[in-house]
Parts: structure tokens; C-alpha cells; sequence
């Protein structure tokens, strides 16, 4: 079941956010965007926001990032949708591991929702509900995860 999205005041101390995303099924992944961006900046932070082609594209992006910016956490924002072929699920599964890969070699907080759905429905609640916005939940886990990495450097 989806749940909403829960308000969490989070503060992010000045930090630098990254958000890379797709330009592919741009109607759903500008939703995300502003929502992240929104939820970002309500809670202080400096964001930079780099579009790429298409989800496919994302990684090489974020390990760019990753391993050259003062980011405290990176988001990952695009939308996939299924087809009749299984070439969606191919890259979904690329995507992924290539992310979490970045993530641990990096130690830099790598925020996932490039979302992988079965048709336009799904995107629309994800996308563009404000109560289930996966942008906005992004950004609340990038601020949380900021927030775990630097207690640990301390």
C-alpha cells in the first residue's frame, strides 16, 4: 500500500544537495524535481540540479558528482515505464546497481527514486499527488541521510 508522505522539519545546516534527472517522461520527473527542490530549500540547503537524457544516463552523472563536489547527498530522479518488452527492467536493474555501487565506493549518500512502474496511473501518484510525491520523500531522506553521515564523521 502507498503511503502519504510524512512532514519532517529537517534542517540541513547550509549543506550542498544535488539532484540529477532525467529528462525522459519529463511531465512526472518535473514534479519530483520541484518537490525536491521545494523540501530542499524550506530546509536550508544549496541545491544543484543537472538534467540528464534518461535514467540510463543518471549514474555517470552522480559518480561525477560523487567523487568531485562537496555534496552531502545526491538524489536520483526518473521515471521508467514498462513497456511490452523487458528492456525497462534491464535498465531499472542497471541503474540501481550502478548507484548503490557509486553509493558505498564514494560514501556519499546516493538518493534512489528512479521509479520503475507498470503504466501512467502509477506515475501520476507518484508523481503528481502532492501527498505521494517521491521528489519530496527523496529530499527528506537525503537531509536525513546527511544528517546520519556527518554524525558519524564526528
Amino acid at each position: 500500500m502507498l503511503r502519504p508522505n510524512q512532514s519532517k522539519v529537517r534542517r540541513a545546516k547550509g549543506g550542498s544537495f544535488a539532484i540529477v534527472a532525467s529528462l525522459y517522461n519529463s511531465r512526472y520527473v518535473d514534479a519530483m524535481v520541484r518537490a525536491a527542490q521545494a523540501e530542499l530549500k524550506r530546509a536550508g540547503a544549496n541545491v544543484r540540479v543537472v538534467r540528464v537524457p534518461g535514467a540510463y544516463e543518471i549514474p555517470i552523472v552522480v559518480a561525477k558528482l560523487a567523487r568531485s563536489a562537496k555534496c552531502c547527498a545526491i538524489i536520483c530522479l526518473g521515471v521508467i515505464l514498462r513497456g511490452q518488452t523487458t528492456h525497462a527492467a534491464h535498465i531499472g536493474d542497471a541503474v540501481t546497481r550502478a548507484l548503490m555501487d557509486i553509493q558505498l565506493e564514494t560514501e556519499v549518500p546516493v538518493i534512489h527514486e528512479v521509479l520503475l512502474l507498470e503504466n501512467k496511473e502509477q506515475a501520476e501518484v507518484r508523481c503528481l499527488d502532492r501527498k505521494h510525491n517521491r521528489g519530496q520523500e527523496a529530499a527528506q531522506t537525503a537531509l536525513a541521510m546527511a544528517e546520519v553521515m556527518l554524525n558519524l564523521a564526528e
